[in-house]
């Protein structure tokens, strides 16, 4: 086990109608006036944002609004609301939303003390050396985002989508109310499952000992996450099935299923790389396609670790290591499939004159290896995977 430092600030409020006392867990924290962030107008729609703003104005609490974000946020919009920000003198940033609208908070949040573009944090230019706080109301379970160090931002306007790390941008308290997630349709959900199964799955593929405590967290969330995520899908106002999903997804991400290890996410290096591409693309859909891919085009070279995860996952007890870690991965493949996600580039839109572009821009023109575990990965490895999802 590596040595390693472990940051988790976030106060998690759990539970049936948390989000209704929003306005007495903002002035605990002592704030008094906050951006209030969100997407469409789902939130609208649904009531909860009148709830919000009704509890905000009971406790005391000015709020200016910016509303937008969609799927794969972008940085014009981060950049506007760094201005919002400034200009409305806010001490906190209030997340309505998914993994999107989280990741715009924070981007925000991270921009808001930088006399730079915010994107050079993305792009890797600079480091954040502070950030406004951020609170969060959680209404999809996915991406993690809600307790985790990172943010992933895109620019439509070079294709670019990546992400950096801070702890500073770990929201200071985060509201998570299954019963929000109710109404979120299937397709999305099943989106959520497969990005949650990926946090930790790319954790437990990081290089480590033989017998990491991470890695026996990441494989029982997994296998956890298989078992409830079916019945999400299949009754949508299953109350402990949303809550299951809610609560891994936020433990898939907040770093504990990869303590100890030195974490890669090679899967999500090359899915940003499709929704960079081609923004309409979800997140999780693009990973549906990606995992068995990069697990069949790997797993020899990490035979007893891909052997564990079909055994304690899927519950196979084969003799024969390599016959453990085919039936995995072929059984991760049509738990995909059984829940609705695609699992060829053709079905997200994308054919074969797309791949010499997304193999430069994953490579970054050839210059970059994506690196994991005993196999990294070149321009002619992505291509090859990428040629075997078509």
């Amino acid at each position: 086990m590596r040595d390693f430092d472990f940051v988790s600030p976030t106060k998690l409020y759990f539970g049936k109608g948390k989000e209704n006392g929003i306005g007495a867990i903002v002035v605990s924290f002592g704030f008094k006036k906050v951006l209030l962030h969100y997407g469409s107008g789902s939130i609208v729609a649904s009531g909860l944002f009148a709830r919000i703003v009704s509890s905000l104005r009971q406790s005391g609490i000015d709020y200016v609004e910016l509303g937008g974000v969609r799927v794969n946020p972008t940085h014009p919009l981060v950049r506007a609301g760094v201005f919002l920000a400034h200009k409305e003198r806010v001490d906190a940033i209030l997340a309505v939303g998914g993994g999107s609208v989280i990741d715009s908070a924070k981007a925000i949040a991270a921009g808001f003390y930088y006399d730079g573009d915010p994107f050079d944090f993305n792009l890797h230019k600079a480091h954040p050396e502070r950030a406004l706080p951020i609170g969060v109301i959680l209404t999809l379970s996915a991406s993690g985002s809600e307790m985790s160090s990172s943010c992933v931002i895109s620019d439509d306007a070079t294709s670019a989508k990546q992400g950096f790390n801070s702890d500073l941008i770990r929201p200071v308290f985060a509201v998570c109310d299954p019963e929000l997630t109710y109404s979120v349709g299937k397709y999305q959900t099943a989106c959520g499952i497969v990005d949650i199964i990926s946090h930790s799955l790319e954790r437990y593929f990081s290089p480590g000992e033989i017998h990491e405590l991470s890695d026996e967290f990441a494989l029982s969330l997994i296998r956890h996450v298989v078992e409830t995520g079916a019945r999400a899908i299949e009754d949508p106002n299953n109350y402990e099935a949303r809550a299951s999903l809610m609560l891994s997804g936020t433990l898939s991400h907040n770093g504990v299923t990869g303590l100890g290890k030195r974490v890669g996410m090679p899967i999500h290096t090359i899915a940003h790389g499709l929704s960079g591409l081609y923004p309409s693309i979800a997140h999780g859909a693009g990973l549906a396609v990606l995992i068995p891919a990069w697990m069949q085009y790997v797993y020899a070279f990490d035979l007893d670790k891909f052997a564990k995860f079909g055994r304690d996952v899927f519950k196979f007890h084969f003799v024969d290591k390599e016959e453990s870690a085919k039936m995995g991965i072929r059984h991760l493949r049509d738990f995909f499939r059984e829940i609705g996600m695609p699992l060829t580039l053709r079905e997200l839109g994308i054919s074969d004159k797309d791949i010499p572009r997304l193999v430069d821009m994953i490579t970054e023109n050839g210059t970059r290896v994506v690196g994991h575990s005993a196999r990294p990965l070149d321009s002619k490895d992505i291509e090859a995977l990428l040629r075997s999802c078509l």
